[in-house]
C-alpha cells in the first residue's frame, strides 16, 4: 500500500490489520442489501494473516523459551527429584509465560485501526484465536519437561497457569479499555510480578495460593484460584469493547 507523508514523498508500508479491515470494507460496501454485510467469521479470516505478523513474537518467543528452561530445570539436576522444586518451577514457568502474554494486545496501530470497521472484540478475538492452541502446546511440553515423579497434579497446576495467563490478557485489555497507551504490556507485565509476590507473601494462611500437593489447603486453595480464574475471564470480556473516549477539551469561548 501506498502512502504520502508529511512533506509529500510516497512512501511504502502497510498498516497490516488496519489495511486488511479496510479492504473488507471497501468490498463489502461495494454489495447492496443486508446480504451484503460483512459476518464476523468473515472478517476475522481477512485479520488472520495481518494479525499474525503484527503479533509480539519476540515478547512471547522470550516467555515461552524462558518458560521451558525453567519447566526442565528440576531434570537437568543431579540427585533425587524435590516434588516441590518441581511444582515451584511450573509455577515460575506459567508467570514467565503470563508475562509474554501480557504483551499479546500491544499495537502500535491501535489509534490507526480504531477508525477501520472491525470491531475491537473481533481484532482481539482473533489475536487470541492464534495464541490459544500454541499456548496449549507450550503447556503440554511444560508438563512432559518436569521428572514424572515429581510432576505435580496435572489438572490443578493447569488450573493455575490458566488463572495467570487470563489475569495477564485481561490486565492488557483492561489498560487497552481505559488507557491511550499502545504498547502497554510492560506495565501490565510489572502489575503481574506485582500481583503475584504479593499474593504468595502477603496473603495470610486461610487465603494462600501457593501450596503444596500435600497441605491440607490444596483443595481450597484450588477452588480460589478457580475464583482467580472467572473474575479474569469476566474482567477481560467486559473490557472487550472500544476503548473509552477521552473528554473533549473545552474550546475557548464556547460552552
Amino acid at each position: 500500500m501506498r502512502h504520502v507523508d508529511v512533506a509529500g514523498r510516497s512512501v511504502e508500508g502497510s498498516r497490516g490489520p488496519a489495511d486488511a479491515a479496510e479492504r473488507f470494507g471497501e468490498a463489502a460496501g461495494r454489495r447492496s442489501g443486508s446480504a451484503g454485510r460483512p459476518r464476523t467469521q468473515e472478517v476475522a479470516a481477512v485479520l488472520v494473516r495481518p494479525v499474525w505478523r503484527t503479533l509480539p513474537r519476540a515478547a512471547l518467543a522470550t516467555g515461552a523459551g524462558v518458560g521451558l528452561l525453567l519447566a526442565g530445570t528440576p531434570r537437568m539436576l543431579s540427585g533425587e527429584v524435590d516434588p516441590w522444586l518441581c511444582l515451584t518451577m511450573l509455577r515460575a514457568a506459567a508467570l514467565a509465560f503470563g508475562l509474554g502474554l501480557a504483551f499479546l494486545l500491544d499495537d502500535p496501530a491501535r489509534h490507526i485501526t480504531a477508525a477501520v470497521p472491525t470491531r475491537r472484540p473481533v481484532r482481539i478475538g482473533v489475536r487470541l484465536g492464534l495464541v490459544a492452541p500454541l499456548t496449549a502446546a507450550w503447556w503440554a511440553t511444560a508438563l512432559l519437561l518436569v521428572p514424572g515423579e515429581g510432576r505435580p497434579p496435572v489438572g490443578a497446576v493447569t488450573l493455575e497457569a490458566a488463572a495467570l495467563a487470563a489475569l495477564a490478557l485481561a490486565a492488557a485489555t483492561v489498560a487497552v479499555r481505559h488507557s491511550e497507551a499502545t504498547e502497554p504490556g510492560l506495565a501490565v507485565s510489572a502489575g503481574l510480578v506485582g500481583t503475584v509476590f504479593a499474593a504468595a507473601l502477603l496473603l495470610p494462611e486461610r487465603w494462600a495460593l501457593f501450596v503444596a500437593p500435600d497441605d491440607p489447603r490444596w483443595d481450597d486453595a484450588h477452588r480460589r484460584w478457580a475464583g482467580v480464574l472467572v473474575v479474569a475471564v469476566l474482567a477481560g470480556a467486559c473490557s472487550l469493547a472500544e476503548p473509552l473516549r477521552r473528554r473533549r477539551a473545552t474550546v475557548p469561548g464556547r460552552r
